[in-house]
């Protein structure tokens, strides 16, 4: 199963919207413990597009049409599912977050059942 696949499965559980909130923590757990691979993902993707340009760069007269050509690349393409990936990440986290805060009043509100 890839970052991807990983990181959209939890998205799919959340739209569902029965999460307790142990599985809430289990799910940030996940996350966090991905995050180093996400960037180590975002990292060969740059990498990579880099040489994509720059090997555009000599090959054409013009920078701005070596990018335009570099930014059709698929290695263009995965960089920015890297970095999407990230973000999505991010706000997963930061709702599972408040998710959690939420429950967590209630909680101490004698209102969670």
């Amino acid at each position: 199963m890839t970052i991807r696949e990983r990181i959209t499965s939890i998205q799919n559980k959340l739209a569902a919207g029965d999460v307790s909130p142990d599985e809430a923590s289990k799910m940030m757990n996940i996350i966090a413990a991905l995050y180093g691979n996400i960037n180590d993902e975002i990292r060969a993707c740059d990498l990579a597009y880099a040489k994509i340009l720059l090997n555009f760069l000599d090959t054409e007269t013009k920078a701005n049409r070596a990018k335009i050509k570099a930014e059709c690349s698929k290695e263009f393409e995965n960089k920015c599912v890297a970095r999407n990936i990230k973000t999505l990440a991010d706000e997963i986290l930061r709702s599972l977050r408040y998710f959690l805060k939420t429950k967590e009043q209630e909680y101490r509100a004698g209102r969670y059942q």
